[in-house]
């Protein structure tokens, strides 16, 4: 019997028991008229412009197609000149998908709407997967949505239940958030190596450091990240409530932080089986660019900052100064032990595993990672505690010049190669409105639907 047990307090965990899930899409059915559900899919041009990666893409379309009770599906594009925009336009209408519309971020409309949010003072100056979403989002806000689900372009093992069983818990239980989880097998090999060898332990290790002090409120956070199968999942559904708060995060963050707003603003949370079969999409490669950090690097240097910054930075946690020596060996310590159950799993069903690989994966790249990020926050501190010693120690010149010092730390640290004093963010699209309290009609009126024609 498949286990369905309930552990965690804050989070109901959603499994797949029974097959047959046309009881799930026979509901939603009956919900369509008075619930309004958008999915959005934020895709670069060469997810459809690649000869390798169409054939993903126009599944995906066409069982989208096949979905009666979804009010409008969002592709947001980025990468994309015109003749990439044209084309996904007769993908579209070649699948015969009526309810289409494709946000173009590098055309006219959306460009324009991007410049004026800069101009009103949000900074949505970096392109990536976080700002894509944030301007889907406000296209579903827009339309009045009241749902809205999240998958990724490059699901090679897509079906249309897995759209139901994602939106079901918001559409039909009331659920503020759902995320997807899955396993990842392909080629007769575990992936998801992000999640297994670098989140999963390093939460666990940061756990390790905070618990025997007096840091409960952090120990809570980690629990609650921790208590998710998957956290870097693509795929995830908001009620509307919820979206108008989020703010995203603009680097490989994103999920991380989309899961900490999530904590902070979200009153009924679950996590939903996607998919029973093994989930397969496109691979990170482990590689660098001339030194610079690329592919899964690039990745872990993101999430690690991300992590860090919001537990040092907006939460305050403050931190010993050999904190980060001390949590990258409890890291490599629990990152080793994890490699030896996945080694042990992997010959329970016959897989292949490369635990040499695994094990310079984590030594080379992710302890790295780790390291650099413990150096910049240190560096950071440093300056820190620099200006704390010197305003108490000169007083009086304090008094005039406070505010001019206190600027030129924060420009010496924003702009050495340790800063990490901010992780690039969207606003939230209700202090955007309380703003431009027309932007959702103008929204409205870049985002045309696909004619079919």
């Amino acid at each position: 019997m498949p286990n369905f047990s309930q552990q965690s307090v804050d989070i109901t965990t959603l499994h797949i028991l029974n097959q047959d899930t046309q009881h799930l899409y026979s509901r939603l059915l009956k919900k369509q008229n008075e619930h309004k559900a958008i999915v959005v899919i934020p895709c670069l041009a060469t997810e459809f412009t690649e000869e390798e990666n169409r054939s993903v893409f126009t599944n995906i379309l066409l069982h989208l197609c096949t979905i009666e009770y979804l009010h409008t599906i969002i592709f947001g594009l980025d990468g994309a000149d015109e003749s990439d925009m044209r084309q996904l336009e007769s993908l579209i209408r070649g699948c015969g998908l009526r309810n289409a519309i494709i946000q173009w971020n590098e055309g006219a409309e959306f460009s324009a709407l991007y410049q004026k949010l800069e101009d009103a003072g949000f900074d949505v100056s970096i392109p990536g997967k976080g700002r894509n979403m944030f301007m889907s989002f406000g296209v579903c806000l827009a339309l009045d949505a009241d749902s809205v689900a999240v998958i990724d372009a490059d699901i090679k093992s897509f079906s249309k239940e897995q759209i139901d069983r994602l939106l079901y818990p918001v559409m039909a239980l009331d659920y503020d958030f759902a995320k997807g989880y899955y396993s990842r097998i392909h080629n007769n090999h575990f992936y998801g190596r992000v999640k297994r060898l670098l989140v999963d332990p390093l939460l666990i290790a940061l756990k390790r450091q905070l618990m025997h002090g007096s840091e409960e409120k952090f120990v809570r956070i980690l629990d609650f990240l921790l208590n998710f199968h998957y956290q870097l999942s693509g795929e995830v559904a908001y009620r509307r409530d919820l979206l108008k708060q989020m703010r995203f995060s603009m680097n490989w963050g994103v999920e991380i932080y989309s899961l900490i707003e999530v904590y902070r603003k979200a009153s009924s949370i679950c996590q939903v089986q996607f998919s029973s079969d093994p989930f397969d999409h496109k691979h990170q490669n482990v590689d660098n660019n001339h030194g610079k950090p690329c592919g899964l690097q690039e990745m872990a240097v993101d999430i690690i900052g991300t992590l860090l910054n919001f537990l040092m930075v907006e939460e305050g946690l403050v931190l010993g100064p050999t904190f980060f020596r001390d949590l990258s060996e409890t890291y490599i310590t629990v990152a080793k032990r994890m490699i030896k159950k996945y080694a042990h799993d992997s010959t329970f069903n016959n897989l292949q595993y490369d635990r040499d690989a695994e094990e310079r994966l984590v030594r080379d790249v992710f302890r790295t990672a780790l390291v650099t990020n413990g150096e910049r926050l240190s560096f950071q501190s440093r300056l820190s505690a620099i200006f704390l010693f010197f305003t108490k120690a000169h007083p009086e010149f304090m008094n005039d010049n406070a505010q001019g010092l206190a600027e030129v730390i924060m420009e010496v640290a924003e702009n050495s190669p340790y800063s990490l004093l901010h992780i690039p963010h969207t606003p939230s699209w209700e202090s955007v409105i309380a703003t431009l309290p027309h932007i959702l009609d103008e929204l409205s009126m870049a985002a045309s639907p696909v004619s079919c024609n």
